[in-house]
């Protein structure tokens, strides 16, 4: 029985695309741990930032459960075709029961003693459409894979873009808070020479209004900026007591040799998961004409018992053999057009799909082209707000030296320190542009 058994499982495996490795793997893969406490203040920069969200974050956690969800359907499809064996135990009492039979004319008495009966059976089915359906679960894994890793580049991307948002409102605020210092200031040398009769107080008060709209901005920025690192520990998974602290600027994060090199890129839709995941869509409808095929095919089926029997007392008669082997081969004949129609509906779904991943080739080169444009123009975009804001800079200093002097009107000075403001404003602005445009692309890309 045991060579029997163990021929079978051999002959079984032999024709399966699946290892005992792949099981064990697939048991562990994507495991993280969910007890991890958080700490109270978090200092990130941004690669770290990413890595810390992929970690906690609970949407990915579940799509990785579903990869290891989709390694037990594929054992489960194997296991089907693999030796199954079942051992039974029946006791049976007869309560002294007398059985009368007829032999040859005379009636004879046969004694029922008590029967224990011990049965074991192994048996193994395989027919085609078990083994394309193994092969179906392991497109069914790589699609999981792909959307595992396209929910990983979303979540970097959201990050990436709520990092920047926070280090960006961080650095309008600190312009604002810059710009302040320089009006209060002007403030105080304005009041000195009203005191000394040199100036009129409209001058000083209009200076002094120009510094309350300045604080009224800068405590804008300051709701802004809890407002956007809330959105960020969101997407962290962290309390909102978490103190957090950003370690990198937006100048270490901004690469303008990056940008130059995504430009020069050549697009290779096959490398984008929308893609990837489409296009495994359709050989998975693909795969499904050719299990409908071959519902038409036979199923072999190979099956062994063994069977023993103790009987407690006299009498018993030993009808059963003790080892019986089986080979059966069922061919389908007759299904009133079940089958055909169900050939037919799959290679109709096998169309459909081919159909969809031509739109979406067609569709994601148009995507690359808009992307592509946006970050082009988000580049020339920031090299000409930092020229404006180098030559905005240099107006207000040469504004504020001849106010000083008497040379220049407050109105010169407020336009002077409004155009310096708006241009610090929409260069900040123009990074953040740059670098979500930088992102978005990246993403398309799958770098």
């Amino acid at each position: 029985m045991k060579k029997i058994v163990t021929l079978l499982t051999l002959a079984a495996i032999s024709v399966l695309p699946m290892s005992a490795e792949d099981h064990v793997m697939a048991a562990t893969h994507g495991s993280r741990d969910t007890n991890q406490k958080t700490p109270e203040a978090l200092s990130l920069n941004l690669e770290e930032a990413q890595d810390y969200a992929i970690k906690q974050n609970r949407s990915l956690k579940n799509a990785s459960l579903a990869v290891q969800e989709a390694y037990a359907q594929r054992w489960q499809t194997i296991a089907a075709m693999l030796p199954q064996a079942d051992g039974t135990y029946t006791y049976s009492n007869y309560c002294g029961y007398t059985a009368e039979m007829t032999m040859m004319g005379n009636k004879v008495n046969i004694n029922m003693p008590n029967v224990g009966a011990l049965g074991v059976t192994a048996s193994v089915g395989i027919n085609a459409q078990g083994v394309i359906g193994a092969l179906l679960n392991n497109i069914a894994i790589d699609m999981k894979k792909i959307a595992l890793e396209q929910s990983e580049n979303e979540l970097r991307s959201s990050v990436m873009n709520s990092y920047v948002s926070v280090l960006a409102l961080q650095s309008i605020s600190n312009l604002l808070d810059s710009s302040l210092m320089n009006i209060q200031h002007l403030e105080q040398i304005t009041q000195n020479s009203v005191d000394a009769g040199a100036a009129e107080q409209t001058t000083a008060d209009q200076i002094r209004v120009r510094v309350n709209t300045l604080k009224n901005n800068i405590n804008t920025q300051k709701r802004n900026i809890e407002l956007a690192t809330n959105s960020l520990k969101v997407l962290l998974d962290v309390p909102v007591e978490t103190e957090l602290t950003l370690t990198e600027d937006l100048d270490e994060i901004l690469s303008p040799e990056r940008v130059l090199t995504l430009l020069g890129e050549d697009f290779d839709v096959r490398n984008n998961l929308t893609y990837q995941q489409v296009a495994k869509s359709t050989e998975l409808a693909k795969r499904n004409v050719h299990m409908a095929g071959w519902a038409y095919g036979p199923t072999l089926s190979l099956a062994y018992n063994y069977s023993n029997q103790k009987y407690y007392g006299d009498g018993g008669m030993r009808m059963t053999p003790p080892n019986t082997v089986q080979v059966r081969v069922a061919m389908p004949l007759w299904s009133s057009g079940k089958r055909a129609a169900g050939v037919v509906e799959k290679k109709i779904a096998y169309e459909e799909a081919k159909n969809t991943l031509s739109e979406t080739t067609d569709n994601l080169a148009i995507q690359y082209r808009q992307l592509r444009f946006n970050l082009s123009n988000a580049y020339e975009t920031y090299i000409n707000e930092k020229e404006n804001i180098e030559v905005t800079q240099r107006v207000f200093n040469s504004a504020t030296e001849k106010f000083k002097w008497g040379a220049a009107s407050n109105l010169e000075l407020t336009n002077a320190s409004n155009d310096l403001i708006n241009a610090q404003s929409t260069y900040v602005q123009a990074m953040l542009t740059l670098i979500t445009a930088q992102s978005d692309l990246e993403e398309f890309l799958n770098k």
